[in-house]
């Protein structure tokens, strides 16, 4: 049960859920903007010579990549392709992702409607393809005046300004064919509980299964079978308590858990079964590992744990939020390691499910976090709502994912301080999120203005080292800049409010600069003349907030320079700015302040060792015979 595709293997769109003989569909389409709106009056579903153009799917047609590269205002985007259909019980067209609204026909039926720019829909094509050549048509409707639209850091400008950029219309994640038996399994949702030795598998079903089928569940890693549980179906939706046996776990534990610095991953295999045959058969992995918060420190697998955190809008010049190409994810991965830290905060984008697994498959923690609407309408709280939904069940199965973050800085809700609404809408999406998914951490609105959270994220550019210092160098420091110094000129805690013991992490800070020739149309918070200027400064702010003895975590500003916002580690290529090994030694320095960093340290030191002995006596064993 292989799960772990080689480095130039294409990994599934949907990597916790796979299947051979799916389709690929991306590459060349027809296309056209419709900018007068006829489109849907002349029933360009069934006209190929409205598609006078070709784009490269999924590359959105503002970006060179796909082709068009026209980056004005185009409310109404229309694709077109053919393909041949593979012969299946069942045919199901899935998008990863189009922003903002799509609707989509083959061989001009409308076969579905989706609203949400970042999550997946599918639709069940088989009753209207045919043996020969098939049409798909998909009409994008991405309003750049719309501030309604959870839209993230998309501009809704003509021109990218301060701190926003460039959009990102239409397809933009993988469109797919997948060939299914009459009943499958639409997904698979896993839960590990640690501390009482067991791991939850909801599995839902497209249609209730046949009488006396079951569903087969195994589990295993290496050389070790965890699991092979098979239990009978009755309807659509299975949940059920798996069992893990705590001798085992506890030793082979190194190779089992899930953690950064060993990202294990046990292959997941479930199957749908009738009478002794196959209907369905998917695969995956799981990770075992568990998240939260207690006694003011952020807990992974029980223990504390110092979250080293980078700020990345996951956004290429070439591209935008798509990624350039599959290699790309995983190289975004390596290069975040690369300079020292354990964690990305992925911000106002959901990222592709593919990024989520290199960043299981390699060992990066991963704060989710929701792309914002920018007013506080009843529409805006539908939209950002029903997407926010959609993310949580996408991705609750990816043991990397550590916090979810619905809200940043108070966007689509600035007057938290005056308009009770505001305040219940947060707290509704923190209760929210937590009732579909208690094993993790929420933060209500990360920044200031907390409202309802698990974790206080302070938002903090100082650009001198002592000013942080003076901020957090202490118990009594922290206590009075929460109280009253508000770095953001906004307070952490409404009135009424006060700390009730949770974490404190500085989950933005540095922003620092330097960027050789760089426009006035910079927005940002400190420029240094010189690269070795800027290492030095990114020396002296991280050291001030590693140095904290109150501190639980930190995420700095940010990995790569993102158009007019030069302040990334690395420059907007991915080319280094500053020498990887002194910023990796930066980051990952080991301060007495943190304890847990050198437990955990210890702790690893310790398992490789044991696991050196262990390999030294199978080989002598083996000599021995």
């Amino acid at each position: 049960m292989k799960v772990a595709p080689s480095q130039t293997e294409h990994v599934h769109p949907r990597p916790q859920l796979t299947r051979e003989g799916w389709v690929d569909l991306c590459g060349q389409w027809g296309f056209a903007f419709d900018d007068a709106d006829a489109g849907l009056r002349e029933r360009w579903f069934e006209r190929p010579a409205a598609f006078t153009r070709e784009i490269t799917v999924p590359f959105p047609p503002e970006s060179a990549a796909s082709g068009v590269h026209d980056p004005s205002f185009h409310r109404v985007l229309w694709y077109r392709r053919e393909f041949a259909a593979p012969r299946a019980e069942r045919l199901v067209l899935r998008f990863g992702a189009v922003d903002y609204r799509a609707s989509v026909w083959v061989n001009g039926q409308l076969v579905a409607t989706h609203e949400g720019g970042h999550t997946p829909f599918s639709a069940d094509i088989s009753g209207v393809v045919g043996n020969d050549v098939n049409v798909l048509v998909v009409r994008a409707e991405d309003d750049p005046a719309d501030l309604a639209q959870p839209r993230g850091k998309q501009d809704w400008q003509a021109e990218a300004h301060a701190i926003w950029y460039d959009r990102t219309s239409g397809i933009w994640q993988p469109v797919w064919l997948e060939p299914l038996p009459d009943v499958f399994i639409e997904s698979v949702r896993w839960t590990p509980d640690l501390e009482r030795y067991r791991l939850q598998v909801r599995v839902k079903l497209n249609a209730p299964a046949p009488q006396g089928a079951r569903l087969r569940v195994r589990l295993g890693a290496q050389d070790l079978e965890l699991v092979d549980d098979s239990i009978l179906l009755n309807g659509s939706v299975l949940e059920r308590d798996i069992g893990l046996d705590p001798s085992m776990l506890a030793a082979h534990r190194a190779d089992l858990v899930w953690t950064p610095r060993r990202p294990n991953l046990l292959d997941a295999q479930v199957s749908l079964e009738l009478d002794g045959a196959t209907l369905d058969d998917t695969r995956g992995y799981v990770g075992l590992r568990s998240v939260g918060v207690g006694g003011g420190q952020f807990l992974l697998n029980g223990s504390a744990y110092f979250l080293r955190l980078v700020l990345a809008q996951n956004f290429w010049p070439e591209s935008h939020l798509a990624a350039p190409s599959d290699e790309a994810l995983r190289r975004e991965v390596e290069l975040v390691k690369s300079l020292g830290f354990n964690g990305v905060r992925i911000h106002q984008k959901v990222e592709n499910p593919r990024f989520l697994y290199w960043c299981d498959r390699l060992g990066l923690v991963v704060w989710g976090e929701m792309a914002n609407a920018y007013v506080f309408t009843p529409e805006a709280q539908r939209r950002l709502t029903r997407e926010w939904l959609d993310v949580i069940e996408r991705d609750a199965s990816h043991p990397c994912i550590v916090t979810w973050v619905p809200i940043n800085e108070s966007w689509g809700v600035p007057n938290l301080e005056t308009s009770a609404a505001q305040r219940q809408f947060v707290s509704g999406l923190y209760f929210l999120t937590k009732s579909l998914d208690p094993s993790r951490p929420v933060i209500g609105n990360d920044g200031w203005e907390l409202v309802s959270g698990d974790i206080l994220g302070v938002h903090d550019y100082a650009v001198d080292g002592s000013l942080l210092r003076e901020r957090y160098g202490s118990q009594a420091a922290l206590d009075l800049t929460l109280a009253g110094s508000q770095p953001s000129r906004r307070h952490f805690y409404l009135s009424g409010q006060r700390r009730a013991g949770e974490p404190v992490m500085l989950t933005e800070f540095g922003g620092l600069s330097h960027a050789p020739g760089a426009s006035d149309r910079w927005w940002g918070y400190g420029t240094l003349p010189t690269t070795e200027a800027l290492l030095e400064k990114y020396e002296e702010v991280v050291s001030a907030v590693l140095d904290s003895p109150v501190l639980a975590g930190f995420c700095y500003t940010q990995l790569t320079d993102t158009q007019q916002e030069t302040n990334g580690l690395l420059f907007a290529d991915r080319t280094p700015k500053l020498d990887p090994e002194r910023v990796r030694a930066v980051t990952a320095r080991v301060s007495r302040s943190i304890q847990s960093d050198v437990i955990w340290e210890i702790h690893a030191a310790a398992e490789d060792r044991a696991r050196e002995r262990a390999l030294a006596a199978k080989e002598v064993t083996h000599k021995d015979r």
